[in-house]
């Protein structure tokens, strides 16, 4: 959306129509939960007022998310609604998933990135995932 300036319901049917369990330049994109893609989308753009301080605060050296690539940017967006309302996803699914989708368009550096910033929020959001089982 922000790369074409397209809105929500264009890139959808976009993503549903041309990407979503297609092949593409020799690539093979997986096919998707679609009610779950849609989700996302959806729920990124509805809750990018809370999500965007969430991430801003997660960044590190003090680095603003509007300053982030658009590419990135919308990673670690849909990486954090994801860990704030998604909890029928496991938190360490989720970071996986979002570092895999940014190797597969972003360099060894900011795919780091994703990884530190999820794991942030996440165990901000989830902290008891995170936490040992008690031994007994």
């Amino acid at each position: 959306m922000d790369l074409a300036g397209t809105e929500l319901p264009e890139i959808l049917a976009e993503f549903q129509s041309h990407w979503i369990g297609r092949e593409v330049e020799g690539e093979n994109y997986a096919k998707a939960e679609a009610e779950h893609f849609r989700d996302i989308a959806e729920g990124v753009v509805r809750e990018q007022r809370s999500l965007d301080p969430m991430v801003d605060a997660a960044l590190l050296n003090g680095w603003p998310l509007k300053r982030i690539e658009t590419v990135l940017r919308a990673i670690l967006r849909a990486g954090a609604y994801e860990l704030a309302y998604r909890k029928d996803v496991p938190a360490r699914v989720v970071i996986s998933e979002y570092v895999d989708v940014a190797a597969a368009f972003l360099d060894e550096e900011e795919t780091g990135m994703v990884n530190a910033v999820l794991d942030t929020l996440a165990r901000s959001a989830r902290g008891k995932e995170f936490e040992a089982p008690a031994a007994g």
